[in-house]
């Protein structure tokens, strides 16, 4: 029954072969077995029996590990089985995502809104291939995830899965039913659906990986007030932290996070070991305003302790080995890469363009950087590289000899200033003349700046 089931994806779709996308929710007619997006939390344990009630479809749980702290896999598993599903599946993707994920964004310096570092934003395409994958390993038909309409995921999810195979069919419950979080609970009740946290424990909707955790919802929607302390599941509060500070020296290799304290660690780890550094000095928390790309404005606490060290660090090495030129254009180049992985656009190909211009410039970008930990700040404090762009000799107030000519600076001067001085003359005798005619000033008033050319 399964392989009959199975169906032929060609490896490829040929050219023009696209389908025209459709906002139509498929019928009970159209879906046969689902791939769910499961969690383990109450929404898509409630669209486990809800599909299975809807569409009378066989139901495939995929539950994918990221590294998020605390989560017992082997129960939510058997939390899926218990519920229904005729099969469910583990997937450990910690590697791929730090290696093809988390590190692109590294090199990328990859923050959104001047203030948050990307990270469910990274996890959702991975998510969605792992789907598209199993969906056709397991002959479903149609994937289904726990995203509300009015958020960013949604989009992230579906972007990926219509862009990998746009034969398989979405559904997102949650867009469906319009269940409140009671309805929720009271349906939950009503199935035997057991409730993570009970009913007592401020609804927050949470997010998280290795890389950081995201609270939203309930208190947090208000603006005027602060976020309690029971937001804080991860990174220790700043008041709470350590009176004393902690250093830490951070390693690259052309880009790539390779050891801390001079211990050479896999990339998990690595990351892994800098969250924990920093969620004991209360490093990497964010309170931010968000433009989501549905048009809405909200509000996010993010606790970003890993990302806080490595990108911190990442970026003061690279302004070492780098030019001026090469970091100012970088950082233009920064917020688009950030804007097309938040707004879900992975596989767009400008992303891929923008990677190789990340590669490039990560080339030189090795060397070690020391950071100070203390209380919720991040400090880089010391620094080197075989590539640094730093001559100590040539930067010293002292002598410099031959290598540096002071004698030569008032001649910069007056040729890097020339147009800025032109255009104050030129537009201050503007202002306090009359127009002589569209011709514009006189030669003779610019005659008093030399032979400009």
């Amino acid at each position: 029954m399964f392989a009959a089931a199975v169906r032929d994806f060609p490896a490829s779709m040929p050219r023009g072969a696209e389908q025209p996308s459709s906002n139509a929710v498929p019928g009970p007619d159209a879906v046969g077995r689902v791939l769910l997006l499961y969690s383990g939390g109450l929404d898509t344990s409630v669209m486990l029996r809800w599909i299975q009630e809807q569409y009378e479809a066989e139901i495939v749980a995929l539950t994918v590990n990221l590294g998020q702290p605390g989560e017992d896999f082997e129960v939510v598993e058997g939390k899926a089985r218990q519920l229904g599903a005729v099969d469910a599946i583990l997937v450990d993707a910690r590697e791929e995502f730090a290696g093809e994920y988390v590190l692109p964004a590294i090199k990328a310096n990859a923050i959104y809104g001047n203030a948050y570092p990307l990270f469910t934003a990274l996890g959702r395409p991975l998510i969605a291939k792992l789907a598209v994958e199993h969906a056709r390993r397991t002959g479903c038909d149609t994937v289904a995830h726990g995203c509300t309409g009015k958020g960013n995921d949604q989009v992230r999810i579906e972007a990926t899965v219509a862009a990998l195979d746009p034969d398989l069919k979405v559904i997102a419950p949650v867009r469906q039913w319009s269940m409140s979080r009671d309805e929720e609970i009271a349906y939950a009740r009503e199935h035997g659906i057991p409730v993570k946290g009970g009913t007592e424990t401020p609804p927050y909707s949470i997010d998280d990986n290795l890389w950081g955790r995201s609270s939203e919802g309930s208190e947090i929607e208000d603006l005027t007030e602060p976020p309690r302390d029971a937001v804080f599941q991860l990174v220790t509060r700043p008041e709470e932290a350590p009176d004393e500070p902690e250093l830490v020296r951070v390693e690259f290799e052309r880009g790539c996070p390779v050891a801390l304290d001079g211990e050479r660690l896999e990339l998990v780890k690595l990351l892994e070991r800098a969250a924990q550094l920093g969620r004991r000095h209360g490093v990497g928390i964010v309170d931010h305003i968000e433009d989501r790309i549905v048009g809405l404005k909200i509000r996010d606490v993010y606790e970003v302790p890993a990302a806080a060290i490595i990108l911190t660090a990442h970026r003061d090495l690279e302004a070492l080995v780098s030019t001026i030129h090469q970091n100012n254009f970088k950082r233009t180049l920064e917020d688009k890469w950030a804007y097309l992985c938040y707004a879900g656009l992975w596989h767009d190909p400008l992303r891929s363009d923008l990677d190789a211009y990340m590669e490039s410039a990560n080339e030189v970008v090795t060397g070690e950087v020391t950071l100070k930990l203390y209380k919720g700040s991040v400090t880089p404090v010391a620094r080197r590289s075989r590539y640094a762009l730093y001559d100590r000799s040539l930067a010293s107030f002292g002598e410099s000899g031959a290598q540096f000519s002071q004698d030569s600076s008032p001649g910069f001067i007056e040729l890097f200033t020339l147009q800025t001085r032109m255009a104050r003359r030129v537009r201050h005798q503007q202002r306090h003349q009359p127009v002589s005619g569209p011709e514009g000033p006189s030669p003779k008033t610019l005659e008093n700046e030399g032979e400009e050319r």
